[in-house]
């Protein structure tokens, strides 16, 4: 039987937003991870990657403060990765009952993959495969070699001023003014086209948000602000992550990079990879940097569909 299901769910108190599309009930499940934090992504896992239901009952979560589960996070909440990381168990709990199965597939995408990457090492029990895409690795390095992308395209081309507030930038982010140093080498990272690949902006992801049947204008002006707020609760422990001696899963792990992400460090995914000693495989996107599931979305789909059809 065909699923295509959106309804919010109470998780852990708070309600949040699924959607599910498959061709039959009986597929296994994929879940997609978003990233940010904040970073609500469901108009384009639907207009990208609508073709893995095919072979997949494809969920897409958007997280508590995020998109169409914004709402406003309150101080005595305390906001925490493991306010995540137990929204997601609760969720993969309730997904394998509701559709009878033992395991499901996990994708995770950018601030995704810290909570996709982490939930595997404690629940291997509950997933068949990883997917780590954009992955993190060490958020301090993977920021220092952002930093040291932009200050040397700054400097290629002659951009002074930029050039000098880069070297005044205090990478610690404990700062005053930390978001705003964060944001300002974010978008450097945008305008120099290594985010997404070839592209100093982000206007073609914009366009499919507001033209999207999936999100009202509502929805847009939520995931706005529910970025922000992801962000300035969130990004200081996001900062302690280093998955550098983690290298151990009892499930395959499979990244999916793309070759030019200078947003998160491919590069620094591929230094990682080789530690692993565990059953692993590492993808390619040759024409890709930090989304390549939607800058090359049908090598993306066909190489996840192709592990359900080698089982």
């Amino acid at each position: 039987m065909n699923i295509n299901l959106s309804a919010y769910w109470k998780i852990n108190e708070s309600n949040q937003f699924i959607s599910i599309f498959g061709d039959d009930d009986k597929l296994p499940l994929l879940l997609y991870i978003h990233g940010g934090p904040g970073d609500a992504a469901l108009p384009l896992v639907y207009k990208y990657n609508r073709v893995l239901s095919k072979h997949f009952n494809v969920v897409v979560w958007e997280q508590r403060g995020a998109g169409k589960s914004y709402y406003s996070f309150q101080n005595e909440e305390h906001i925490t990765i493991q306010t995540f990381i137990n929204d997601l168990h609760t969720l993969v709990n309730h997904l394998l009952k509701k559709f009878d199965q033992e395991k499901l597939y996990l994708l995770g995408h950018s601030w995704g993959s810290v909570l996709g990457l982490t939930f595997a090492k404690e629940y291997p029990h509950l997933i068949h495969t990883y997917f780590g895409c954009g992955q993190v690795v060490d958020m301090k390095e993977g920021l220092r070699r952002q930093y040291d992308f932009v200050l040397e395209e700054s400097e290629k081309r002659n951009k002074s001023k930029i050039t000098a507030r880069l070297n005044n930038t205090d990478l610690s982010l404990t700062q005053e003014n930390w978001l705003k140093d964060l944001l300002f080498i974010t978008k450097l990272v945008v305008k120099y086209k290594h985010s997404l690949y070839g592209k100093s902006n982000y206007n073609t992801f914009v366009k499919d948000f507001i033209f999207s049947s999936t999100y009202t204008w509502r929805d847009l002006i939520n995931r706005e602000k529910g970025s922000l707020q992801s962000i300035q609760y969130l990004w200081q422990e996001l900062m302690t992550i280093d998955f550098s001696n983690e290298t151990d899963f009892d499930i395959p792990i499979i990244f999916l990079e793309g070759r030019h992400d200078k947003h998160v460090s491919s590069t620094l995914v591929e230094e990682y990879y080789q530690t692993i000693n565990t059953p692993k495989e590492m993808v390619w996107f040759e024409n890709s940097s930090h989304f390549p599931q939607w800058e090359e979305a049908e090598k993306f789909n066909e190489v996840l569909s192709s592990i359900i059809e080698n089982k």
